[in-house]
């Protein structure tokens, strides 16, 4: 029995999901680090990220990409925007040009070489609108419930107008009588 208003579940549909939802997270953190020297980035890894998300709506509907994160997508979404703000403005009040990025390479024992670079946190910044916009638009838009006419026509006693006598009769729909 399922709950009303939740889809039907496919068991296989659910653990296809299980595998490449996680997998296609890895991805996205991926094209996240990568961005700066390779093609991808924020956007892109923000994407893949978006199209993890929907393959929970698809085996879970509205009610799974709510559970998926614990954060409002409000709340990841204006983060996302804080941090890319932020990032892009430091380096004029450090004296520099809006957007203008450093980088710093160390060499670590087991990694090796390692350059970090200032765009990583405003690819973050990006990664997070991205995906809070997708969290957004499924909140909208995806929503479960039944509408509302079918609320009312599923529910006992819809449509009898308080007519105590009415038993067991048949409605009549307009027309005179």
């Amino acid at each position: 029995m399922t709950v009303r208003g939740a889809p039907e579940r496919v068991f296989i549909l659910d653990q296809s999901i299980k595998v490449l939802y996680q997998s296609m997270l890895v991805l996205a953190v991926y094209f996240e680090f990568a961005g700066h020297n390779l093609p991808g980035g924020g956007f892109v890894g923000g994407l893949v990220a978006g199209a993890a998300v929907s393959l929970r709506y698809v085996s879970g509907g509205a009610q799974a990409v709510r559970t998926t994160f614990r954060v409002p997508s409000h709340i990841i979404l204006g983060v996302g925007l804080i941090l890319s703000s932020v990032t892009a403005l430091v380096p004029v009040l450090l004296g520099g040009r809006v957007l203008e990025h450093g980088e710093i390479e160390r060499t670590l024992p087991i990694f090796g070489k390692v350059k970090v670079v200032s765009a990583v946190p405003f690819d973050a910044g990006v990664f997070l609108v991205v995906v809070g916009l997708i969290l957004m638009a499924f909140a909208a838009f995806g929503d479960d419930r039944p509408p509302l006419r079918q609320l009312r026509t599923a529910s006992p006693g819809a449509g009898s107008g308080g007519d105590s006598g009415a038993g067991d009769a048949p409605a009549t729909t307009g027309g005179a009588s």
